[in-house]
């Protein structure tokens, strides 16, 4: 079984926006090609005719059980009704995590207006993925999304599951000490490259993925996902391929991990 934690909706290209029923069904095509069983698709931290909202996305994605939402919220912009309409979709099960962006908006992860959003996954069990690292977009600010800022998170909520997106990258060691540290702390392994790895990267970040596991241990805490579709499935399944873990770890990183963590339901 995979299960791709990290993808989107998002149309990334200049060309006309498509239907939103159109990027999903090419979402189900890639994985259907390359074995993927269940992706989570995250929603961006705004809302354009490229970038579909929580509720657009929990709308196209509710005949399909392999496909789960989770919402990002800006931290710029979210209001009241946004946090009762996101609370209602964690209720009914519709939403299965909450997604944070700072690099792309302006603020640390501590910052106290983030506390009512950890209170909210704290109180229906969800895990909060925050984009950490090197951002797709040049005008983001990247000094936000360094992450150590995760640390001071894990500390003042000791119950609250965090993910790390994208390993912290470039910024790994820093990201291998708050999982090491901090128990409930998680990371995912998506957006280290656009499009396809080139070979000489792929070995570069084969060895950081070993060098992170030698810190911090075997990986109880380590997620598949891609980034897609700024990221190639198949290139992504053959980079994961070559971290020559055992049987049972390529288990725990391929889906057995993602599907403890977000509750999802794999039995069929």
């Amino acid at each position: 079984m995979i299960i791709d934690c990290h993808t989107h909706l998002n149309q990334y290209d200049e060309e006309p926006p498509r239907p939103i029923e159109a990027r999903r069904d090419e979402l189900l095509e890639n994985m259907d090609r390359h074995g993927v069983d269940m992706a989570l698709v995250l929603t961006s931290y705004k809302v354009n005719e490229y970038r579909p909202s929580t509720r657009q996305v929990v709308e196209v994605l509710r005949e399909h059980d392999n496909l789960h939402c989770v919402a990002g919220i800006s931290y710029l912009s979210y209001r009241e009704k946004d946090l009762r309409e996101i609370a209602d979709f964690l209720s009914d099960g519709l939403v299965k995590g909450l997604k944070l962006y700072p690099g792309y908006e302006p603020f640390y992860p501590y910052d106290k207006r983030c506390q009512v959003l950890y209170d909210l996954a704290l109180e229906f069990d969800v895990p909060v993925m925050i984009h950490t690292g090197d951002t797709y977009s040049p005008q983001a600010k990247v000094r936000y999304a360094h992450p150590l800022a995760i640390d001071d998170v894990a500390v003042d909520n000791p119950g609250l599951k965090l993910v790390l997106c994208h390993l912290g990258n470039p910024w790994i060691r820093d990201c291998m000490e708050v999982i090491y540290k901090n128990a409930h702390a998680y990371a995912d392994v998506s957006g280290l490259a656009l499009g396809h790895f080139q070979e000489r990267f792929e070995r570069y970040m084969v060895q950081q993925v070993h060098d992170m596991i030698l810190y911090a241990g075997e990986p109880k805490y380590l997620l598949y996902g891609t980034d897609w579709p700024l990221c190639d499935m198949g290139s992504y399944l053959k980079f994961v391929r070559s971290f020559e873990f055992s049987a049972e770890h390529f288990e725990r990183v391929l889906w057995r991990n993602a599907a403890e963590l977000f509750k999802l339901d794999v039995a069929e």
